[in-house]
């Protein structure tokens, strides 16, 4: 087959892929983004009013929403990720090409595989250092550090498939190919954990320690008046939870969609291609 046939079909599937992952983050993941921006707008009032009652003025007031909410919350998430998806379609396009005919895999199989690889190092090793959070967890002044550091996460995270890669098929003729994946995927972890460690924690950034204190995240702590009574309660762990839970779950659903449609539409067209190649030509008589 020729690249531009499995671009054409990564785009297919990634766009596939996308309005799977929208139709789940609508259900599961929208509903604890409202209950965050419940919470963020509380908040700012319980800040106001003891900011008032200091004799401080009040901080800036809300920003003029240029986009409803609702409109967020359906269309806007759903053609940013059905674009999302077709982006990584076209990455997993490439990536396949560069695999077919060179490994010993059926093309479904070698789809989920990349699919696999893909998920591993760009969502869910990077996800382990600096989870998914929704709107009231985090400040506005650390969205350029906590973007740049995620950046390095994903780029560590190629850069030690990439070297996990390249130590499997070293050993691999001496230890035989099972043994020489572990290897490699020992490799993987473990250059994964030391980026982890040398990398700050969100509660760490010096924003974060002004205001807080060092501590392991950003998650808001109960706000509390001059003489330490609560006004406000911290940020609700359940939602927070369900939040990341159902983010992993959409990520995940994304690429398992994408390997399983580009591998099926693979195989479809490889079969055709074989079937019509036994078709004997028809002469005339």
């Amino acid at each position: 087959m020729e690249a531009r046939s499995f671009v054409l079909r990564g785009v297919l599937a990634g766009a596939v892929a996308g309005l799977v992952a929208w139709l789940f983050s609508l259900v599961f993941a929208e509903p604890q983004i409202d209950a965050a921006i419940a919470y963020e707008e509380g908040r700012g009032e319980a800040e106001a009013t003891l900011a008032t009652a200091a004799g401080s003025p009040p901080a800036g007031g809300a920003e003029e929403e240029i986009v409803s909410r609702g409109v967020q919350a359906t269309l806007g998430i759903g053609v940013g990720m059905v674009g999302i998806g077709v982006a990584l379609g076209l990455l997993f396009a490439v990536a396949y090409t560069l695999l077919h005919g060179r490994v010993a895999l059926r093309p479904r199989v070698l789809a989920l595989v990349v699919a696999g690889a893909g998920f591993l190092t760009i969502y869910a090793t990077p996800f382990v250092k600096y989870p998914a959070s929704p709107p009231a967890v985090g400040s506005d002044e650390t969205i350029s550090d906590r973007t740049a550091l995620y950046l390095v996460m994903v780029v560590g995270s190629l850069v030690f498939l990439a070297a996990a890669v390249a130590v499997t098929r070293l050993v691999r003729e001496r230890l035989g190919l099972w043994n020489a994946v572990l290897v490699g995927g020992v490799v993987y972890v473990a250059l994964s954990a030391i980026l982890m460690t040398v990398l700050p924690g969100l509660g760490e950034l010096t924003i974060n320690v002004v205001e807080n204190g060092p501590r392991a995240s950003e998650t808001p702590l109960p706000l509390r008046d001059a003489a330490g009574t609560i006004i406000y309660p911290g940020f609700d762990a359940d939602v927070l939870y369900d939040f990341r839970l159902a983010s992993f779950t959409a990520q995940l659903l994304l690429w398992g969609v994408l390997g399983l449609v580009f591998g099926g539409l693979v195989e479809r067209r490889l079969a055709r291609g074989e079937s019509s190649d036994r078709t004997p030509e028809v002469t005339a008589a």
